[in-house]
This record gives C-alpha cells, structure tokens and sequence, in this order.
C-alpha cells in the first residue's frame, strides 16, 4: 500500500474511533455535510412541526422534551424506537432517499393530545 492509501485508511480509522460518519459522494468530492436539526417534544406537540431535508444528505436529529416522556420511530427513514424524555438529549441519523412528505407521530403515549402529536418531514430534492 502507498503513503496516500495508508494515510486515508488512518484517517478512516481514526474517524471510526472517535464516532464519526465517514462518505465520499460517487463524484468524489467531499463528504455530505450532515444537516442537524433541533426537534423539542412537549405537552401534545414537536418543535419545529415541519423539517425539510433534502434527498441523498445525512440528517441528524437532535432530541429533546420539555415536558413528559415522548418517542419516534419511523420505518422510511430506519429510526427505530427512541425515547425522548426530560434532561436526556438523543440523537437520531439517517439519510432520506425518495422525496416525498413523511410524517412522524409520538410513538408513547403522552397524555390526552398523543392522537395528533406528529411532526412533518419534507424531502426535496
């Protein structure tokens, strides 16, 4: 192995380590930077009640509820079960791959707005 394949395997390596999501696009450019956004659970709703990502770009979710115990799960974007509960932030990724509107509802129940505590996610292209 040359210098530059021993020094991307280390650098590969070294991301592992530390927990990093490591992707090159097919046209080889730099990697997709990660769209982080933050989504607050409370009493009946989620904060921000729409998102949009876009297509092919890793999205993290960032996790929290001000007020009672809240989930997510979502089988189009491959989040499993998550409980979101007060003081303990959680971090979901996943990259959405069709267009489309998508919503997520609170998976536990919450308290008399459960029914129609949800959150939209747009992808675009």
């Amino acid at each position: 192995m040359n210098f530059q394949g021993r020094a991307a395997s280390a650098l590969f390596a070294c991301a592992l380590s530390l927990g990093l999501t490591v992707g090159m696009p097919a046209n080889g450019s730099a990697a997709t930077a990660v769209q982080n956004i933050n989504i607050t659970a409370s009493t009946g709703k989620f904060t921000p009640g729409v998102i949009i990502v876009h297509a092919g770009q890793p999205v993290a979710l960032h996790l929290t509820s001000s007020a009672g115990v809240h989930g997510i799960e979502s089988s189009d974007f491959g989040i499993p079960m998550t409980m979101i509960t007060p003081g303990s932030d959680k971090t979901v990724t996943f990259t959405p791959e069709k267009v489309g509107t998508y919503v997520i509802h609170c998976a536990i129940i919450c308290g008399p707005d459960h029914a129609n505590m949800k959150f939209v996610v747009k992808v675009e292209a």
